[in-house]
């Protein structure tokens, strides 16, 4: 028999090829297409992946009732973190933090990195979730003056330890980065001495994201004179790379459709003339060929394995191109999904940064289907100003870490060269001027060099996303038995410029840890 529900219920929710999802009967957002027959479909907001699906109601059963069937056998760690989300939401409304007819918001579950290959990460939001019992403390050092004290992160549960009327530290610029969570008070003073070191310096600069003229047509567009495929392309992923990459399709007069996790990020490009999908699934089964664009392998295989995912809608008539920064390990398994449900797949590599992307003077590596391929070159012709095929899936991601290792261990040799100059009290400025009179003159050194000398490092090429693809190859060269010292140093040089907070900045950022 089936089960009746009302707005608000906790629930199982199935969709094809999927296992049970924890989800909450909702009202259907405005975006979300009309189900074909309504009376027997309800609207489930899925947790987790912050989807919404019209379900069959035979196909949705009550949470409680059924949790243990469900939620039996070894699943995703996508599927973990749902159930924990469904749990924590269930737990506030048997406190009556939030009303049972709250209508459960995308606000209200942080929502994690997703980005913009190169398209920027999107911003984590805070967990508005009352804390109850916690209380923050501070340390103090003997003989240490206010820069050397650290912030320590509050524990779930009060400690007896901790005085009542312990003053609150307000929060500082120092604490921008992942707090420590220490096990007790003076395990963190007798390590501080050294944190406070590795957190220089102190104060994070600013990131000021200029907006992006979307209808404005570049002239090395206009002088490519392209004339746009008669396929419909879809798009998943409005980071800095995604965006710049639609704004050209769109002034070239390619039909697009797009999505992206934040749907802010949408609005311009809707008036610009694209259509939205409310889920990359909706996407696929609206265009002919879909790109896909986000911050890293992680990321890109949620996307096509994961809930109302790339893989829901595939079919022999739909062409996938995944474009996000990626092994080739992770390149092969999303080719193989396609290939198995009759679609084609094509991984297009993308070198340059978010300059480039909106200028249209990408560089395309690409491997795999080769009519794909083909099909793809009134797009690619928006995007770049060359497009290589490789062959083979598996290549272009291949010749792309090579290129990206090579850029990386170039960007962090420099800063050390600045770094090193402006310990011996040269200036920089005459360093570079040198530099551009030699045969080391390069558009990336002076660039970087640049960047190093105003501080201010606004985001071309996030220093993550740099530091993701140094960790990647590394992995490479380990599987091939290929010694990279170079790269495994600049890797760790990354990594700290990362942990002192400029991982959304510019690669040119790394020159924080090399000064310091």
């Amino acid at each position: 028999m089936v089960e009746e529900f009302k707005v608000g219920d906790l629930v199982w929710a199935k969709m094809k090829t999927f296992p049970p999802w924890p989800g909450k009967v909702c009202r259907p957002p405005e975006q979300l297409k009309k189900a074909k027959n309504k009376e027997n479909m309800l609207c489930i907001f899925f947790f987790g992946s912050n989807n919404f699906a019209w379900i069959e109601n035979a196909y949705v059963k009550d949470y409680e009732t059924n949790k243990e069937i469900c939620s039996k056998g070894a699943k995703s760690n996508s599927f973990h973190d749902a159930c924990r989300k469904i749990e924590e939401y269930k737990e506030q409304l048997e406190k009556g933090e939030i009303p049972p007819d709250h209508p459960l918001l995308l606000e209200e579950t942080p929502t994690e990195e997703v980005d913009d290959s190169g398209g920027s990460k999107e911003e984590v939001k805070e967990d508005k979730k009352p804390r109850r019992g916690r209380k923050k403390r501070s340390i103090e050092e003997n003989g240490e003056d206010a820069k050397g004290t650290k912030e320590v992160a509050p524990k779930k549960r009060k400690s007896n330890t901790v005085a009542k009327n312990a003053p609150e530290p307000k929060p500082s610029s120092s604490s921008a980065g992942s707090a420590p969570s220490p096990s007790n008070a003076n395990h963190m003073q007798r390590k501080s001495a050294v944190a406070n070191f590795l957190d220089r310096p102190n104060t994070i600069s600013k990131l000021v994201d200029l907006p992006m003229n979307i209808q404005h047509v570049s002239q090395t567009l206009k002088d490519k004179n392209i004339t746009p495929s008669s396929l419909k392309f879809g798009f998943l992923g409005l980071g800095h790379m995604g965006s710049g990459i639609v704004k050209n399709l769109l002034n070239s007069g390619h039909k697009v459709v797009i999505w992206n996790r934040s749907t802010e990020k949408c609005r311009d490009f809707i008036t610009a003339g694209a259509e939205q999908g409310m889920t990359p699934s909706d996407v696929i089964q609206s265009a002919d060929v879909t790109f896909g664009c986000v911050s890293d392998p992680t990321a890109a295989k949620e996307m096509v394995f994961g809930n109302c995912g790339v893989l829901q809608e595939i079919t022999a008539a739909k062409s996938y191109v995944e474009m996000t920064g990626i092994d080739s390990e992770t390149s092969i398994d999303i080719a193989e999904a396609v290939g198995s449900k009759g679609g084609r797949y094509l991984e297009a590599q993308i070198q340059g940064s978010k300059v480039e992307a909106q200028s249209g003077t990408l560089v395309i590596l690409a491997a795999g289907d080769r009519g794909l391929y083909e099909d793809c070159q009134s797009s690619f012709q928006a995007m770049g100003k060359h497009s290589f095929f490789l062959g083979d899936v598996g290549n272009a991601s291949k010749m792309n870490l090579v290129m990206q290792l090579i850029q990386g261990v170039s960007v962090a040799t420099l800063a050390e060269g600045m770094a090193l100059a402006d310990r011996a009290g040269l200036q920089q400025r005459d360093v570079m001027e040198i530099l551009q009179l030699t045969n080391m003159a390069c558009p990336l050194f002076l660039e970087k060099g640049n960047g190093i000398i105003e501080g201010s490092f606004p985001t071309h090429q996030p220093l993550q996303h740099m530091q993701k693809d140094l960790n990647l190859s590394i992995g490479m060269g380990h599987q091939l038995e290929q010694p990279l010292p170079l790269a495994a140093t600049a890797n760790e040089i990354f990594k700290h410029a990362k942990r002192l907070g400029y991982g959304e900045h510019d690669v040119a950022a790394v020159y924080i840890r090399a000064r310091f």
